[in-house]
């Protein structure tokens, strides 16, 4: 059979999205093609967008607008000595759900996974040592419940052996095996709030 080309380099474009299931693949593209020429010119000016104005912050790496202070980090009602680790930014609205918590985060950028080929010195793990020195009192370590987000949280608690601070983890109220973002607002709240020691 042959390809249509401009069909053939969407679905090989669209092969390159991670998370985004081969089943699915089709189906998105189709999508894609039935939208009007407005939409998809709206769809690609408001993606342009978040590519230029949108970076992590320097502190926390939480996404924030470039030039506009961070949302979490300004913020002077929140317990800067309370720090929450998690992997992926989208795990911190979860936990803003709950409307349990009022401290700050630390978004690591994924977990240790060496058949990913992703190691410590892929997360910012060192930037968060370094908060750690600057006067955070607790530590929560909301990492999924894996192996890779269980290597993850010990890697941590071992760089941070002699410092003088709390270590807990989420109470293991949560499914072996399942990450926060997935979870719902109950099941965070509740492990959120018997966390204990690491």
């Amino acid at each position: 059979m042959e390809e249509v080309p401009s069909l053939g380099r969407l679905l090989r474009t669209l092969q390159q999205v991670p998370y985004l299931a081969s089943k699915n693949l089709y189906r998105v593209a189709t999508h894609f093609l039935a939208m009007d020429q407005k939409s998809i010119a709206q769809f690609c000016a408001v993606l342009a967008e978040a590519k230029n104005n949108v970076a992590p912050c320097a502190n926390c790496f939480y996404w924030q607008e470039k030039g506009i202070a961070c949302i979490f980090c300004s913020n002077a009602k929140r317990a800067k000595q309370v720090v929450c680790v998690v992997e992926q930014w989208f795990e911190v609205m979860s936990i803003e759900r709950t409307q349990a918590y009022d401290g700050m985060y630390h978004v690591l950028g994924g977990a240790i996974c060496p058949l990913e080929g992703m190691g410590p010195e892929d997360l910012t793990i060192d930037q968060l040592v370094a908060r750690v020195g600057s006067g955070v009192k607790e530590l929560i370590l909301a990492t999924s419940q894996t192996p890779e987000g269980e290597a993850t949280a010990a890697f941590i608690a071992s760089k941070l052996k002699g410092v003088e601070v709390k270590i807990s983890c989420l109470a293991r109220g949560m499914p072996v095996g399942s990450s926060i973002g997935a979870m719902d607002r109950l099941t965070v709240y509740k492990a959120l709030s018997e966390r204990r020691p690491f």
